[in-house]
């Protein structure tokens, strides 16, 4: 799509796009508030603050057209003007945590900023100019002060505190339960998997008892998971979540390595699921170390011999 630049608009043009920003601004600063405000009250109330000035500024806006042009207001959306950076919606940037959210606030504050600046710059009336010149000061002060509540919140240890509170629950309700699944996935399967491959030197047998056992631990380990905990007390969340992230990552854990087997060719097939293992237990000892805090060297190690216990007592059993 083609999109027109700043300095192709007329004045009734950039008084249009400026209201149609401060509205889409105020709307998305209480979106964000009111998604943070259980989590993050501190935030949600910044951004609370931030909404009412951008509803300020387009009531201006509005007084301002009206006297010039009238009473109808174009349609003219940031979406449609070249310079805008995109806006990422909210169910994208919720999962990040407050600091995400936050981030997304300074961008559209800057980008407003320097709008004003250059909007300014080319329009002739001199109420015109001296309104779009206010919002561009106001909003660097806008910008200042979002950046000052911002350092304030992380001296007094407020914004940390609902970051790390974010980042707990994402990794209690998400990344533990699937790490357990994958661990379970990618070592508990390697025994009837390689006994098959080797007790039976043929592909499809290996790959159907692989995933066999594949969709049989997910399911098991997705139920387990689910009964375990309730989250009530400990905040892991949804036990059904829980469940499908466990059953899932259990079951590609499996699946990944006996894929392989659907090569006709049995040493082929059985020298890239060895390969595959060796991917997976990589990853798994890299989500521990970048999650939980557990030395790289000591995570593969860990890992490396429980993996190569296993494979090895499936070989034993399928040449037995």
């Amino acid at each position: 799509m083609i999109r027109r630049r700043v300095s192709d608009l007329d004045e009734r043009e950039i008084l249009a796009l400026a209201i149609s920003n401060e509205e889409d601004d105020r709307r998305r600063f209480l979106d964000y508030a009111a998604a943070l405000r259980d989590k993050a009250p501190e935030s949600a109330h910044m951004l609370e603050e931030m909404a009412a000035v951008e509803d300020d500024h387009r009531r201006r806006l509005i007084d301002l057209f009206r006297e010039r042009f009238g009473e109808s207001i174009p349609l003219v959306r940031r979406e449609d003007v070249a310079g805008f950076q995109p806006v990422a919606p909210l169910w994208r940037l919720a999962p990040k945590g407050p600091a995400a959210i936050r981030a997304q606030v300074a961008l559209l504050e800057a980008q407003a900023r320097g709008f004003y600046e250059r909007a300014a710059s080319q329009v002739r009336d001199a109420r015109t100019r001296k309104l779009l010149g206010d919002l561009a000061v106001e909003e660097a002060g806008h910008e200042s002060q979002a950046e000052e509540i911002d350092r304030r919140g992380r001296r007094a240890g407020t914004f940390q505190t609902e970051d790390d509170a974010h980042h707990r629950k994402l990794l209690l309700q998400y990344v533990q339960p699937g790490l357990a699944g994958l661990m379970d996935g990618s070592v508990s399967t390697l025994a009837p998997l390689f006994a098959a491959a080797f007790a039976t030197q043929d592909s499809w047998s290996a790959f159907l008892v692989g995933l066999a056992a594949s969709i049989g631990a997910g399911i098991s380990m997705g139920f387990a998971e689910a009964l375990s905990d309730d989250g009530a007390l400990t905040g892991r969340g949804s036990p059904l979540v829980r469940g499908i992230v466990t059953g899932t990552m259990t079951m590609i854990g499996g699946v990944g390595h006996t894929l392989p087997y659907l090569i006709s060719d049995f040493y082929l097939a059985t020298v890239l699921a060895v390969a595959v293992v060796v991917v997976e237990l990589v990853a798994i000892a890299w989500i521990r170390w970048k999650w939980m805090d557990t030395p790289f060297l000591s995570a593969t190690f860990q890992i490396v011999v429980g993996g190569a216990l296993v494979f090895a007592a499936g070989i034993l059993i399928g040449n037995a």
